[in-house]
Formats: structure tokens, C-alpha cells, sequence
């Protein structure tokens, strides 16, 4: 007889970390891949979700379904961000428990940690000090989603796990000019610059601060590296209120760094300017990444060879991103 195979449900599987999720997962004959686009499946509704849940006997979840956005669309739509991400993860994690689901992953966000915390973070500390408040809203409600596995796993026993990301890239980011990330917009621009033979760049901040950058690929790796070890391993690197793992490179580079290596992937050969009156942010977000190495995960990908990958899947999709 043959062997039944997982329900494994992505939510967030057309993102960049979900779709990266399904790639690999698809590899694997044992899995059976339940995906639904926005217009099936309206995560902000607990009726919706819940009705999904009753129908589709899911066995896993990888919960990467997320309202993202960079410094300015943090700053122009707070109350979008903390309401859309609270419900998406309440509305998951609630049926899938009332489904009896024992196995979800959650994926955060390196932003969880203080804004002056000792660097590289360690995963315990969350919660020591204030955030960084240009993405406090999203920040609070990625806290919320490690708080919410935590407690169905003290109330219920339940095996909800997360993980930290640090800042990641790759295939199917978002590459809007105004609500992308710090990578995608920076590439798009050089870009445009490039086509356009303009004279220079201009690039929001100082240049100073450090960030640590993974590639989505290795994201997607780890997360199901984490998702699939034996628990007891899992709960023998984590405690009952401090479960999240970090995933990142262990590695940073300047903001100014990352502009010239961009110039050079795409091509730019113009000059570069920083903008000191556009906010910086944090002045370095480094992941202490120990217990994953402890666990047997280490990324593959360097920023240059990622950043290389990445451009070569812009160019050939940069008609999808005309605005």
C-alpha cells in the first residue's frame, strides 16, 4: 500500500518566501502542496479561514502570508500593517489548532529585536527594550504571531514553531519604487538609472548602517530544515517562552557597501549619492545565528552570486513591474 501523503498548506505561497517555500517543497514526492491565491482564500476573515480548515484536513503549515512593506510604507500605513498582520496569523494559527493541525511554522521578521540591542541579536532579546519606530506596528505584530505559537503550544502541546529572518531577497520580491524593501528598490533604481544613462543614484540615508542580507532560496531551506526536525531536538535549543530560531548569514555589510556591489551587478557606472535628510533606521540589524548552526543549517549563498540571480530574474520580469 502506498503511503498517504502530507497536506502541506503555504500561506503566502505567490510571496517571496512562500513561493520560494513551494519550490522546494514541490521536489519532494511525499508532500501534497494545498495553495490558495488572495481572491480564494481572504486570510483576514475568521470565517474564511476557519471554513478552509474544516474542508482541506491539513497536516502542516508553513505560514508566510504577510502584509510587507519598507521605511516609508511602515511610516505611511502603520494601522494597516498591525491590523492585517494580527488577523492573518490569529485567524491561521486559531483554526489550524481548532483543526487539530500539530505541526506550524511561522515566519517573522528580524525587526522583533530592540533598536539598540547588543549586536549580533540573540534570540533572547526580544522583547528587552523599545523598537525601532519606523516599523514598530509590524514589529508588535510579528512579536504577537511568536506569542500566539508559544501559548497554543503551553495550553495545547502543540508544535507551532517560528522563525527570525534577517532582511531577505530573491525571486518574486517586491520591486514597487516607493513600498519595497531596501534591496528590490535599490536594484530597480540602478536599473532605471543604467537605461536611462543618468548622471547618479541617489540612495536614502547616510550609507552607514549595517545589514545583514539572505537569499530567499536559503530562507526557504531553513525554514523547512526547522519545520521537519524531531521536536525534541527542536525544544532542546528552545524553551517554553522563548521558541523562535534566527535565520540569517551571520555576516553584514554597510548600506553604502551594498550600493557600490549593486552598481556593479547591474551594471551602473554612474555616481552614487546618499541622502543624509532620508531616515536610516536601525544602525545595524546583525542575527546571531549559533543555534542553527547548532542544529546543522548553514546558508549557501553569497550577497554578490544572490544579488547576481536576482537581477537576472528582474531583467527577465522587469515588464511586470512598469508602474
Amino acid at each position: 500500500m502506498t503511503a498517504s501523503r502530507k497536506r502541506v498548506f503555504v500561506a503566502g505561497h505567490k510571496g517571496m518566501v512562500g513561493s520560494a517555500i513551494v519550490r522546494q517543497l514541490e521536489m519532494q514526492p511525499h508532500i501534497e502542496l494545498v495553495l490558495r491565491q488572495r481572491c480564494e482564500l481572504n486570510l483576514l476573515s475568521q470565517a474564511d479561514v476557519q471554513a478552509f480548515f474544516d474542508a482541506e484536513k491539513i497536516d502542516q503549515v508553513y505560514l508566510a502570508a504577510a502584509k510587507v512593506g519598507g521605511i516609508m510604507a511602515n511610516n505611511v500605513y502603520p494601522a494597516n500593517f498591525i491590523y492585517e498582520n494580527l488577523m492573518i496569523e490569529c485567524n491561521i494559527i486559531h483554526a489550524a489548532h481548532m483543526c487539530d493541525v500539530n505541526d506550524l511554522l511561522f515566519l517573522g521578521s528580524s525587526c522583533i529585536y530592540p533598536k539598540m540591542t547588543e549586536q549580533p541579536m540573540r534570540e533572547s532579546a526580544l522583547l528587552t527594550g523599545r523598537l525601532e519606530s519606523t516599523n514598530e506596528p509590524y514589529a508588535v505584530a510579528k512579536i504577537a504571531g511568536i506569542k500566539l505559537c508559544e501559548s497554543y503550544n503551553r495550553q495545547y502541546g502543540r508544535n507551532y514553531r517560528s522563525v527570525m529572518p534577517t532582511n531577505l531577497y530573491g525571486e518574486n520580491d517586491n520591486f514597487h519604487p516607493t513600498d519595497s524593501h531596501v534591496i528590490p528598490a535599490m536594484m530597480r533604481r540602478f536599473h532605471e538609472a543604467k537605461e536611462e544613462d543618468a548622471a547618479e543614484v541617489v540612495v536614502w540615508g547616510t550609507g552607514k548602517p549595517m545589514r545583514e542580507f539572505l537569499h530567499v532560496d536559503d530562507m526557504a531551506s531553513a525554514s523547512i530544515f526547522v519545520a521537519n526536525i524531531d521536536q525534541l531536538v527542536y525544544e532542546s535549543c528552545t524553551s517554553e517562552m522563548l521558541s523562535h530560531i534566527n535565520v540569517g548569514t551571520g555576516k553584514d555589510c554597510s548600506i553604502a557597501e551594498l550600493a557600490h556591489t549593486m552598481a556593479d551587478v547591474v551594471g551602473y557606472q554612474g555616481n552614487i549619492v546618499f541622502d543624509s535628510s532620508k531616515p536610516d533606521g536601525a544602525p545595524r540589524k546583525l542575527m546571531n545565528v549559533d543555534t542553527l548552526r547548532e542544529l546543522g543549517w548553514h546558508y549557501s549563498i553569497e550577497l554578490k552570486e544572490g544579488l547576481q540571480m536576482t537581477y537576472e530574474w528582474f531583467q527577465y520580469h522587469q515588464s511586470d513591474f512598469r508602474s
